[in-house]
């Protein structure tokens, strides 16, 4: 059973002593979070330690993972809820009696808008991520978003699927002319990763992201780094000291991993994602590193196993979005 990945080596020291389940072996001090949602601990300090961490660095912001989620009323705060099991049928409603939709069928991949005083019923229980926000949901948004049926989506390459026929779709974005549901406190896309390019959101001015891992292949994997400034700025680096730039990890269906702002990252080997930003998928924040590891892979002589990773395609140039 897979679990968290740490912030620092004495946190892995300190965790390792007092729970059961393993730290997977590449799980170093990269910012990293990640938890296993289709296992046991989804419910233990992986979690709480990854909430504790994103609600420190977005204040106003919650998340919760509900394994078996069967009713859902938002109070408060409006919630945006991630569909990761089914299929089932769902019922919207606001008051006793007073039914708003009937009857839609939600499965893997759907999201669902639940507005102050709204409850969520669904016939089967279900996995579902859900996100609190600082701000109301603005009108004009639907109840529910379901990417594979929804005629106002359709595949976008761009991003971290660029190529031809990329399976990219744009459910909440942050400019209208990207697509049809803006929403400026927090943007999703469901997407097919096969080999991204390698790049990070500034501390300053970008924004969080969470991979939402919804199906994998054997070779899926993430690779990352905490030194996006030691990559660009890189005069000084020794060959040892590169070898522990980028760390490797495993993806599998049922992870959620959580990037924070400033750490480098690049999907491969084939993973459906429902990414996830907070506040937004901000324009001119992803910010392409490849050409920089290629230049260090040149300057250092690093060739074959020793050569650090990064996508040929994207470092001809930097790559600013």
């Amino acid at each position: 059973m897979r679990a968290l990945l740490v912030l620092s080596v004495t946190a892995i020291a300190l965790l390792t002593a007092c729970r059961s389940y393993p730290v997977r072996p590449d799980a170093l001090a990269d910012g990293v979070q990640l938890v296993d949602l289709s296992g046991a601990g989804a419910n233990d300090e992986g979690f709480a330690a990854l909430r504790r961490t994103f609600r420190d660095a977005n204040p106003g912001y919650d998340v919760r993972w509900e394994p078996e989620l069967d009713e859902l009323r938002a109070n408060e705060q409006d919630l945006v809820v991630f569909v990761q099991g089914g299929p089932t049928t769902a019922v919207l409603s606001r008051g006793p009696g007073k039914y708003e939709m009937a009857d839609p069928i939600l499965d893997v991949g759907d999201v669902v808008l639940l507005r102050k005083a709204q409850r969520l019923e669904l016939s089967r229980a279900t996995g579902a991520l859900v996100f609190a926000l600082p701000e109301r949901l603005p009108d004009g948004l639907p109840s529910w978003i379901r990417p594979d049926w929804d005629p106002a989506i359709t595949d976008t390459p761009g991003g971290c699927a660029e190529e031809t026929g990329a399976y990219r779709r744009i459910l909440l974005t942050w400019l209208e002319e990207v697509g049809t549901y803006v929403l400026h406190t927090l943007n999703c896309h469901r997407v097919r990763i096969t080999d991204s390019f390698t790049h990070y959101h500034p501390e300053d001015g970008g924004f969080d992201e969470f991979y939402l891992v919804q199906m994998a292949g054997p070779e899926a994997r993430l690779i990352t780094s905490a030194d996006a400034e030691r990559i660009v700025d890189q005069e000084n680096l020794t060959a040892e000291e590169a070898k522990w730039l980028l760390q490797s990890h495993p993806l599998e269906a049922g992870d959620l991993v959580y990037l924070p702002r400033g750490v480098v990252h690049r999907g491969l080997g084939g993973a459906l994602v429902q990414v996830i930003t907070v506040p937004g998928f901000r324009p001119g924040a992803e910010i392409g590193v490849d050409h920089h590891i290629r230049a260090l892979n040149e300057r250092l002589g690093l060739v074959g196993e020793d050569a650090l990773p990064f996508r040929e395609a994207s470092a001809a140039g930097a790559v600013v979005k």
